[in-house]
């Protein structure tokens, strides 16, 4: 992805010279890693370690390749802001705002809660904020095999769909729809806005095409195929559950984020009135 010369967003919230942390997660997040670790296959035990001998925080200088990773996501961030500004405006005829892209290292606090690296990249609609621990993106590209830049502003781009689904109000009838569903209807809800942030994903890569290299959109591909359910579950030496499954198989995702790339109308990604995904 060629980002030389791209505005770099101001929209980013840096707390990584910040580390540790003062005090335990507590135990609503316990049972979040504990989660993510049979999900994603991830050894959690350290992490559960750092909760029982909660670290204090330090201020540490960043390293190159931290100021690299986050000049990067100031500057994907960027071209999110353009795009949807640009599709909202052309395809809803209303303002985007965009959200605050929180950069952090091994722990921060959020009003959805805490998370740390195992956790993963997350949006919170509370405060508006997408939070990100820029190591995921040495996981993804070693330990989850989804390497190249591109594959990095998908999960930037991804998190930033989950904003879009806020500003248009999605977020919250799925949350009000879960509540009244049974934890397997719940779940296929959530595949489906899910799957539809990978579509959201898609609309924006299309409309950066310019800054596109050759092999960029097999990256993005080949990132969601590495981070579906099934081959996540695979992954972890379990028998893929479908009833289990929040964020859609690898073949569904990789092919919403195509649809979306495909047509660049947001319209196409109405996962919720899909028959079959």
């Amino acid at each position: 992805m060629r980002l030389k010369g791209v505005r770099h967003s101001r929209n980013v919230e840096d707390r990584r010279n910040t580390r540790g942390r003062s005090a335990g997660i507590g135990g609503v997040g316990v049972l979040i890693v504990l989660a993510i670790g049979y999900f994603a296959g991830i050894d959690v035990t350290p992490l559960l370690d750092d909760v029982a001998h909660p670290q204090p925080q330090t201020n540490t200088p960043l390293s190159a390749e931290e100021r690299k990773a986050g000049e990067f996501s100031a500057a994907v961030l960027g071209t999110t802001e353009e795009v949807w500004s640009t599709v909202f405006a052309e395809q809803l005829g209303r303002q985007y705002t965009p959200p605050v892209l929180v950069l952090f290292s091994g722990v921060t606090q959020s009003p959805c809660g805490g998370a740390n690296g195992a956790t993963g990249p997350f949006y919170c609609p509370a405060d508006r904020k997408a939070y990100l621990d820029t190591q995921f993106f040495a996981t993804l590209s070693q330990q989850l095999g989804a390497r190249g830049d591109f594959a990095a502003a998908y999960v930037i781009a991804h998190e930033v769909a989950h904003h879009v689904q806020n500003e248009l109000g999605i977020l919250g009838q799925v949350h009000q729809a879960r509540q009244q569903a049974s934890t397997r209807e719940a779940n296929a809800l959530t595949v489906r806005l899910e799957l539809q942030a990978d579509c959201f994903s898609g609309v924006s890569a299309r409309a950066v095409d310019g800054l596109l290299d050759a092999g960029d959109i097999d990256e993005a591909l080949n990132a969601a195929r590495k981070i579906g359910d099934d081959h996540l579950q695979k992954r972890a030496g379990r028998v893929p559950q479908p009833h289990t499954f929040t964020h859609g198989t690898s073949k569904q995702r990789a092919s919403w984020f195509a649809r979306g790339y495909d047509t660049g109308a947001l319209q196409s990604c109405d996962t919720f009135a899909a028959k079959r995904l």
